[in-house]
């Protein structure tokens, strides 16, 4: 009967994480949608320590505790710039828990049915204890190299390692045949010797992968380590023998990796191009840049938006660093109450998140209706008035279509540059963040409104009201 209820329980929740991931599609609907996660895993948590009878219910309540002091400290501290960060930083607590559970439940084989059965169903659980370890230890690695790479500790330029690939070649084939030494071990005290070597090989090989990802990629190795931790909390389900943690992993792991193609394709990038090696691990020449830089001043942005008919804004991560996404917000209000056709462009991979720019729009209160993705709005420039760029570089180049030679070349871009006029709001002439110079600054309707994007806006949006 127990069993029974349990289970319909954790239909109950995966059913709540389904709607979850469907809410969380789109801003109208992510509130709904979080709320349904939290109500799915409140579910799954009392659920499970009532199947276990209260075992260690004192040591769970304690580190319920801490976790939930941890969370809300992290959701009223943590700013949307830092979100990315964040992501990165709970995907490697994803991998490092597979890890530890693993190694619990390989140590301590009698808390395991599947171990009592001895043959087939011994060596199944050790595949699943093996693979768990493996792709926790990668995980969690590779996570915290992501984080120090989106908190600029790390460099964002990829480390290219000579024969790299080889490395990563024989670093899988050596926990191919660590594996085979792990299950045919005779007791856990030899098994542990060959699962202890291949954690730290996995464990490096997440550090070599992510590494040699570039800057300009970092939003696809985002949603990869997603991807990564979803299969964690899968193979950890299947060592547990619980049924719940192995719906919730693979949907994280499906969403992650559905989610890593659709990025790769908005870039125009091969998804094992990507894992391993991104953006300048490839010697280019691009074009030489010609023409001349021409700045603006406020008065003359407020005087061009005031007589445009159609105005198109792209936000970029200088928004988000900026903080300007409500000033921005007022700002079309005021153009939109003085009969002005106001729009957002939104590449796919603009910020170091996917869908970042989204959620920063959502929470300024920008009308969702006239938000629109980079296929829905592109062949609207041509018959726009003006453009403003806020923070944005690398996805509005036109080198990535122009120029062969370009390191971004054939990646899909915001053609900007067909409007009449393009106001590009930066704080100096430097690169993206693939290190790649950008032509449209020199452009003939391009004009350069140089300074802090926040004191920029906020100038501007005085100048809209006087």
């Amino acid at each position: 009967m127990q069993n029974g209820i349990g289970s319909m329980a954790y239909l109950a929740a995966s059913a709540l994480f389904i709607l979850s991931l469907r809410g969380l599609s789109h801003p109208s609907t992510a509130r709904r949608g979080n709320q349904y996660g939290v109500a799915g895993m409140a579910i799954a948590i009392v659920t499970t320590l009532c199947l276990s009878g209260g075992a260690a219910l004192p040591v769970v309540a304690v580190l319920m505790v801490i976790g939930v002091a941890g969370g809300a400290f992290l959701a009223r501290r943590v700013e949307m710039t830092q979100m990315p960060q964040l992501v990165a930083a709970l995907h490697s607590f994803v991998g490092l828990a597979a890890v530890l559970v693993a190694y619990a439940s390989y140590l301590s084989p009698g808390a395991h049915e599947a171990v009592e059965l001895g043959g087939a169903g011994q060596t199944i659980h050790n595949v699943e204890i093996y693979l768990g370890v493996f792709i926790g230890a990668v995980t969690f690695t590779g996570s915290i190299v992501a984080f120090l790479k989106l908190q600029g500790t790390v460099g964002g330029k990829p480390l290219v390692l000579p024969m790299r690939h080889t490395l990563n070649l024989v670093a899988v084939f050596a926990c191919v045949a660590l594996g085979y030494l792990f299950l045919a071990a005779p007791s856990a005290a030899e098994g542990a010797r060959p699962l202890l070597i291949m954690t730290v090989i996995a464990a490096l090989l997440g550090v070599h992968l992510v590494m040699a990802i570039g800057g300009a990629d970092m939003p696809v190795v985002v949603s990869m380590l997603n991807s990564y931790s979803g299969w964690a909390a899968a193979a950890t389900g299947f060592m547990l023998s619980n049924d719940l943690l192995i719906v919730t992993g693979a949907l994280v792991g499906s969403s992650g990796a559905i989610l890593s193609y659709i990025m790769c394709r908005a870039m125009n990038r091969k998804f094992l191009s990507v894992i391993f090696g991104g953006f300048g691990t490839v010697t280019t020449t691009a074009a030489a840049i010609e023409g001349e830089v021409v700045p603006v001043t406020v008065d003359e942005v407020g005087s061009l938006l005031r007589d445009a008919s159609e105005v198109i804004i792209v936000p970029g991560y200088g928004m988000a660093v900026a903080q300007a996404q409500s000033t921005i917000s007022a700002i079309t209000r005021k153009l939109r109450d003085k009969g002005v056709k106001v729009r957002f462009g939104i590449h796919p991979v603009a910020g170091r998140l996917p869908g970042h720019m989204n959620v920063l729009l959502a929470e300024a209160k920008v009308p969702y209706d006239i938000v629109l993705e980079m296929d829905e709005i592109n062949e609207d420039f041509g018959s726009t008035d003006v453009v403003l760029v806020i923070g944005a570089n690398d996805i509005v180049n036109p080198a990535a279509l122009e120029d062969a030679g370009s390191p971004i070349a054939g990646m899909p871009v915001l053609e900007v540059w067909k409007a009449n006029t393009v106001i590009v709001s930066k704080r100096s002439m430097a690169s993206g963040y693939a290190g790649v110079d950008n032509p449209l600054f020199y452009k003939e309707n391009t004009r350069m409104l140089f300074g802090d994007a926040k004191s920029s806006v906020d100038a501007l949006l005085a100048q809209l009201s006087a």
